[in-house]
Parts: C-alpha cells; structure tokens; sequence
C-alpha cells in the first residue's frame, strides 16, 4: 500500500508541475488560481505531499484537468504502435474485427475501428445512462440497430446516437465495411 501511495505521489507531482509550466504559470499564479498556500503547492510538487480531496479538487480546477488526470501516470510524448501490436478482437462469430485505436487508456472514452466482412453482425454494449456513441463510416455501409429505429451509415457518414441503449452493428453490403466508433462514456453524476 506504501508503495501504491508513493507512486500516486510522484505522478501527482510530475502532472501538477508539467500541466503548471505547459500553462506558463509560476507556482505562486497556481496557488493563488487555487486557493491554496503556495507552500502546500511546494510540498505536492516534491512528492511528498498527500493532499487532501478538497486541495486536490481545487488544483483540478484551476488547471481546468480531471482529478483523475492530475493521479494518472504520466504519458509518454509520443507512441507509434506498429500494426501487427495493436490489440484487436474478434467479435460477432468471427465476422468483425475490432483494433483498440487508443494505445494509452483515457478514462471514459473508447475509440476503435471495425471491420465487418459482408453479412457480419455485431451486439453493442449498453453503457451508462448520458453515453454518446459515434460511428463514422470509412467504407462500404454498416447498419445501427436502436429500439428507435434502423439508421443506415454509408461512406463519410457519422451517426451519433445514445449509448445508453441496447443497439447493433451490421454490414448491410455485399463487401468489407469498415468503421470507425468512438464512445464517450458519461461523466458520473450526470
């Protein structure tokens, strides 16, 4: 437990500093922006600090970040995942291959492409309540089923629907169809 409370530390310290200097503020602007000592500010950037929920809310906001994002490992500048490494799935009895487009996880987004041979059908997954989806067609045309109705994608298309909701995937022609979704899970409390 020490050593999970010492990482979340450092990252803490690593994200308040970085997102401090890219906003070219000194850690006297942060504080004041804050409404914090510029000496708590001093102690959570050496990494020894252990904020409260409040302080760290209020340095959440005067960056304009997540709490999440202020705790989260700090991301490399820059990733190239090779094609053969990016994780994919099959899915829909093997007629639907799905590539996982985000090589780092951001909290309550999902973006992917899909491949669906001719005929494929695929179930979606209901998210919570305040969810959109968004599918953009790159080729062919891929079929959303809603309890509100059949929506037909074609090429360039972007559709935006609930994904609260139970729904599906199809390609409704006679080759591949390839996609692109990306879900934007809703925020808690909304």
């Amino acid at each position: 437990m020490a050593n999970e409370l010492d990482s979340v530390s450092k990252h803490l310290a690593q994200n308040i500093e970085s997102l401090r200097k890219k906003r070219q503020l000194t850690q006297a602007q942060l504080s004041r922006q804050a409404g914090l000592p510029r000496s708590t500010l001093t102690y959570l950037e050496s990494g020894e600090g252990n904020p409260s929920l409040l302080n760290l809310v209020k340095i959440a906001g005067a960056l304009q970040v997540s709490i999440e994002e202020l705790l989260a490992a700090p991301r490399a500048s820059y990733t190239l995942v090779k094609a053969e490494d990016v994780v994919t799935s099959v899915r829909g009895q093997g007629g639907v291959r799905v590539f996982n487009l985000l090589p780092d996880p951001i909290p309550g987004m999902h973006f992917d492409r899909m491949e669906l041979e001719a005929g494929a059908r695929m179930p979606g997954v209901p998210h919570v309540n305040g969810t959109k989806e968004y599918m953009l067609c790159l080729t062919g045309e891929i079929t959303v089923k809603l309890a509100a109705g059949t929506f037909r994608v074609g090429k360039g298309d972007v559709f935006a629907f609930p994904g609260d909701q139970p729904h599906s995937y199809q390609n409704s022609g006679n080759g591949k169809a390839v996609g692109v979704s990306v879900v934007v899970i809703a925020p808690a409390g909304l």
